[in-house]
């Protein structure tokens, strides 16, 4: 998986987190400030704020990926629940979104075999896109942003 995987993830020109969180002590917020640490644009998926504020001002949000302006053009971290994390990949293979990081704590095996196109007991084939996820990277439980990132901007030539 990864390295091709991570270079197609930080390869596109948008990027958004869904599970952005309002709270600073949670990894929703962590990973989108992450975002805005590297000065690259993204967008916060969050359907209970209007707005998310971080060191770098005020951003407001989207509530659902469906609302993203360009969601062929968006890599899209992912930090919510392994069975919302499923139904957040099905979206994302309707909407055409090119790449997902499954941040750790967001997947089980039945969340990997549908982003790897794995399950057979779904009719749809699976995400069909590149796929952050599961054992490697350097972070403790998998493949992470914060952990793992910038490692990523490099292999992509945007670090």
């Amino acid at each position: 998986m990864a390295t091709e995987s991570v270079k197609t993830f930080f390869n596109s020109p948008q990027f958004a987190v869904v599970g952005a969180s309002t709270n600073p002590a949670k990894f929703g917020h962590k990973v989108f400030t992450w975002y805005h640490a590297h000065s690259l644009p993204v967008t916060p998926i969050n359907p209970a704020s209007a707005s998310i504020e971080t060191p770098f001002g005020v951003h407001p949000t989207v509530k659902s990926l469906a609302d993203l302006p360009d969601p062929e053009h968006t890599s899209l971290s992912v930090i919510t629940p392994a069975p919302v994390t499923l139904n957040v990949l099905k979206e994302a293979k309707k909407l055409g979104i090119p790449a997902v990081w499954l941040q750790p704590g967001t997947w089980d095996d039945a969340v990997i075999k549908y982003a790897r196109g794995e399950d057979e007991a779904n009719d749809d084939g699976g995400y069909e896109g590149a796929v952050v996820a599961g054992d490697g990277g350097d972070g403790h439980g998998g493949w992470c942003v914060l952990v793992d990132g910038e490692r990523g901007l490099k292999a992509a030539g945007k670090l």
